[in-house]
């Protein structure tokens, strides 16, 4: 296994921990960094309180614009309306342990038809104790992102 694969796997399983503590039932998609292309699953689900929170996990060497491919954004959307609950891209930055996490109605679409993360909206992403707050009903989501196509 190529070494950036097994390094996403072990990010993917860090983010998984970190959830868990957090109090989230997680789970890992087995596919996740597979060849399985046209599956219809995130690379993380976490669940709390009937909660559904999916991720589409990415990590950068430096905080900078990320680009997803239409296809990885288009199974992520496909997962959440039949499960119901958020999407999520989970960014994680190397060599910094927080997490940040970009709702889905966040993304811009580039001319390509592909989606970005811009880097701007990396550094205001929500960290997993905002995830938290939202399920205990403490806030609610457009408090922390604003209210962008919700």
């Amino acid at each position: 296994m190529h070494s950036y694969r097994r390094r996403g796997f072990q990010h993917e399983r860090d983010l998984a921990r970190k959830l868990w503590d957090h109090g989230f039932a997680v789970m890992r998609a087995p596919a996740s960094g597979s060849k399985a292309k046209y599956t219809k699953y995130p690379d993380l689900v976490a669940i709390m309180d009937r909660h559904i929170f999916a991720f589409e996990v990415k990590t950068v060497y430096r905080e900078k614009t990320i680009y997803i491919s239409a296809v990885q954004v288009e199974k992520l959307r496909e997962f959440i309306k039949r499960a119901g609950g958020q999407g999520y891209i989970a960014v994680k930055v190397i060599g910094e342990s927080r997490w940040r996490f970009i709702p889905l109605n966040q993304l811009e679409e580039t001319t390509g038809g592909n989606y970005k993360v811009p880097k701007e909206l990396i550094d205001k992403g929500l960290r997993i104790r905002d995830l938290v707050s939202m399920v205990k009903g403490d806030r609610r989501i457009t408090e922390y992102m604003g209210n962008k196509n919700s």
